[in-house]
């Protein structure tokens, strides 16, 4: 069963008004079963949603309309629906007394546009709104090429409201809807060309009836997998399934199942180890000790953070050699090096983890261009560093850098517990 979402306001395509309303319908449709084929939002023009309309209903067996209900003169979406069946618009007289009631018993004056609410086209039936005043609406027959026209109020607690109230019943009584499951793989140093490469080609890898798509953000790659069957456990089986493939291909880059950040899958593997890290930061700028202390219960495992930003920070706090310093320069292995193990001998933590690089617009070279970090880390068996090089965008660099720290200590575990990792490589859609 294919669905169409048409969202309706001005304040919604200006930017006043973020719309969650296609998101969150999105989200439940899908997990319902229904597949949503297109979303279209659209201003509060009677021809714009008449030529939504025509398309919507050609294509899905399912529009679901929101905006535009209430009795402001913008508020035009049910005469363009009534316009598109052909059809008068009418008052509900018993709707029309409850509003009167309504204002009445709080002391208020009747709005002199509220009859508008009232006011719907002819052959809808109305679907009660428990939290506001403005009904949900619902119509389906030979005028909307027999696809289902569900009208809901652009308000998001009254759209969730009817929703669940008398949409989901509804859509939950059909026979054509199949079972849908979504699993989420996170996934963390690699970027998406990368990964995608490691993986293959996902038609000839995963089960039939699964499809697989990637996520990126600075935080990593979400592997969305998405099965469709006939029940709920044969779904399940196929994820199952389509798991253990990609696991055989990238389970190294592969930190966690679900909705579970990098730093609360950091927080639990080193709370089972009963180990502590700090942090010394430079071109991050407090970034990871951000990251980590978001969790609940860090402070178990975090003991804190040095913010080095400038060179004398690093000599007197961290002890890093002003000879290193000057002969190679902050943004350098050996300085990473020396920042990590500084931090964690002041802190007497566990591990200690650096960051020192270039965030930019300015300050790049040819040799150490924008984007260039090194990741220094260290622990009782000594130290190390690695370098990797991002983009351009100072703001997109931080959060970079930081994922990249929290995913050299995630690796440096997975070196303890002797599990076969490979070399971090990113690129610049990580």
């Amino acid at each position: 069963m294919d669905a169409y979402l048409l969202s309706i306001g001005d304040e919604l395509l200006i930017g006043q008004t973020v719309n969650t309303n296609a998101a969150w319908l999105g989200e439940r449709l899908s997990l319902m079963g229904l597949e949503v084929i297109e979303e279209r939002t659209l201003a509060d023009r009677n021809d714009r949603i008449r030529t939504a309309l025509h398309d919507a209903c050609a294509a899905a067996d399912l529009v679901v309309i929101t905006g535009g209900l209430g009795p402001t003169h913008d508020d035009l979406t049910k005469i363009a629906v009534a316009d598109f069946l052909g059809v008068e618009m009418q008052r509900d007289d018993v709707l029309w007394g409850r509003l009167q009631t309504y204002y009445t018993e709080r002391n208020r004056p009747v709005p002199e546009r509220a009859a508008q609410i009232a006011d719907m086209p002819a052959g809808f039936e109305k679907l009660a709104n428990p939290i506001g005043t403005a009904p949900g609406l619902r119509f389906q027959g030979p005028a909307s090429d027999n696809a289902l026209l569900i009208v809901l109020p652009g308000v998001p607690a009254e759209m969730k409201a009817i929703f669940d109230a008398s949409v989901q019943p509804l859509l939950a009584d059909r026979t054509d809807l199949r079972s849908t499951a979504h699993r989420t793989l996170q996934t963390t140093g690699i970027g998406e060309s990368d990964l995608q490469a490691e993986i293959g080609d996902a038609e000839t890898l995963l089960p039939e009836r699964v499809s697989l798509a990637y996520l990126p953000s600075t935080s990593g790659v979400r592997l969305r997998l998405t099965a469709r069957a006939d029940d709920p456990d044969t779904a399940t089986q196929l994820l199952d399934a389509a798991e253990a493939r990609i696991r055989e291909r990238a389970d190294a880059h592969i930190f966690a199942t679900g909705n579970v950040s990098l730093a609360e899958a950091l927080g639990r593997r080193l709370t089972d180890a009963q180990l502590t890290v700090s942090t010394a930061e430079s071109a991050t700028g407090g970034l990871v000790g951000d990251r980590l202390t978001n969790v609940p219960g860090s402070s178990s495992y975090y003991a804190g953070g040095v913010i080095a930003y400038a060179n004398p920070v690093k000599i007197n706090q961290l002890q890093v050699d002003a000879e290193v310093l000057s002969s190679h320069g902050a943004v350098s292995e050996p300085v990473a090096r020396q920042m990590a193990d500084g931090v964690r001998s002041l802190l007497g933590t566990d591990i200690g983890i650096a960051t020192t690089g270039i965030a930019g617009p300015g300050g790049g070279s040819d040799a150490k261009p924008v984007g260039t970090v090194w990741i220094g880390y260290a622990d009782a068996h000594g130290t190390h560093a690695t370098h990797v090089r991002f983009v351009n965008d100072r703001h997109m660099n931080k959060a970079l850098f930081a994922t990249a720290a929290l995913d050299m200590i995630r690796r440096q575990l997975n070196r303890r517990e002797d599990r076969a990792t490979a070399s971090p490589r990113y690129d610049s859609a990580a």
